[in-house]
């Protein structure tokens, strides 16, 4: 029986016998203590092993990976419904900057009306509450009346003032301006017609009425937001986290301006296996919010320089990483630290130079004489 025909299990089964068969009658030989394999030219033809030199990857960063850009959600907010009521009019539209107090929708409501009425109803009562407290004060001075009719006064006079309280705050909460409230308590103009105004510097960024229809207290009308600043929502595969760090230098292809991680989450995603990093970047009026760039990010501690190689050449045991450099007869097998990668390409650390040749394919066939096929030596 050929001696190739007792291997059990190869991996791969032709792959295993043509590299045994190659080191018997080549001479073949590995030394695991370097990690090293000694090939000839010819046995590299045959082993179909090609090499290239690393590139120096730029600045340390990563490869370009692409984000989406967001509005974060504390600079995100809606503009309710103070009332109930009918949409009599829009004075903004998508898009649109406004500025704080800047009327956005002119609201015709029957409840309004209602509010104003009750708030008047609450002054009147105050003012009664108020002289029949003066009158009863008086009459006990003179000791026509009891001490209790003073206290149930002043009862009454507390709770009359709680109301006035109350209902001038539910007018400030339907949008009326303490301006609005003074001139509505010294002239009764009652009104039906309701203003809701920006309460900040803003951007329209969603319009959820139409004119013309109604609506309940607290539904939705216009939703604002600031957009600077802006976050950059990146999905980093699992295996390139490590080199992230927060605060590290975020850079967006055409955009001049730098930004920064603030966030690499704790969980990674079951679906696509990459982890969510989060940067925020300051903006000036050139990113939008819905676009997707290219960004590249720096390494905070990158100790070593940074090289892109094909991804063809990085060995992988585990979580650790090595790449087969060229040496005189062979090959020696480095370990690298994984920075960054993409379909194509992975960006390492390690005692590499441009200088050094590092083999691209043939992989399999060097590992297995390295791990497999070198116990015998």
């Amino acid at each position: 029986m050929h001696l190739c025909q007792v291997i059990l299990n190869p991996y791969p089964r032709r792959l295993a016998c043509a590299i045994l068969c190659l080191a018997l009658a080549g001479h073949v030989t590995t030394s695991f203590a370097e990690d090293v394999v000694k090939v000839s030219p010819a046995q590299m033809r045959s082993l179909g092993v090609r090499v290239t030199h690393p590139v120096s990857s730029r600045t340390d960063q990563t490869l370009p990976y692409p984000a989406q850009i967001v509005i974060p959600t504390p600079q995100l907010w809606v503009v309710s419904a103070p009332a109930a009521g009918m949409i009599a009019g829009l004075s903004v539209a998508r898009g649109d900057r406004v500025t704080s107090g800047q009327r956005l929708v002119t609201l015709q409501s029957p409840s309004f009306v209602s509010l104003q009425r009750d708030y008047l109803h609450a002054i009147a009562q105050d003012v009664l509450a108020a002289q029949q407290l003066r009158r009863n004060t008086e009459l006990f001075e003179g000791k026509a009346v009891p001490q209790r009719v003073v206290e149930a006064s002043q009862t009454e006079a507390r709770q009359a003032s709680i109301a006035v309280a109350e209902r001038r705050q539910m007018l400030r909460l339907s949008g009326l301006s303490d301006a609005d409230v003074s001139r509505l308590t010294d002239e009764v103009a009652i009104t039906a017609t309701l203003s809701v105004a920006a309460p900040e510097p803003a951007t329209v960024v969603e319009l959820a009425i139409s004119p013309g229809q109604r609506v309940e207290q607290s539904a939705p009308l216009v939703k604002l937001a600031r957009l600077s600043p802006l976050w950059a929502e990146i999905a980093i595969p699992g295996s390139s986290i490590r080199a992230i760090r927060t605060g590290a230098k975020v850079e967006v292809e055409g955009y001049a301006t730098p930004g920064h991680v603030v966030l690499v989450s704790e969980t990674t995603d079951a679906a696509t296996q990459t982890v969510l990093v989060r940067a925020e970047l300051p903006n000036n009026g050139e990113l939008r919010p819905g676009q997707t760039a290219a960004v590249r990010i720096n390494f905070l501690s990158p100790g070593e320089s940074a090289w892109e190689v094909p991804y063809s050449a990085v060995v992988r045991r585990g979580e650790a990483a090595s790449i087969f450099v060229a040496i005189d007869g062979g090959f020696r097998l480095i370990p690298v630290t994984l920075l960054a990668e993409d379909q194509n390409h992975m960006v390492v650390a390690g005692e590499l130079s441009d200088k050094n040749e590092v083999a691209i394919s043939g992989i399999s066939a060097l590992r297995g004489i390295l791990v497999g096929l070198g116990a015998g030596n």
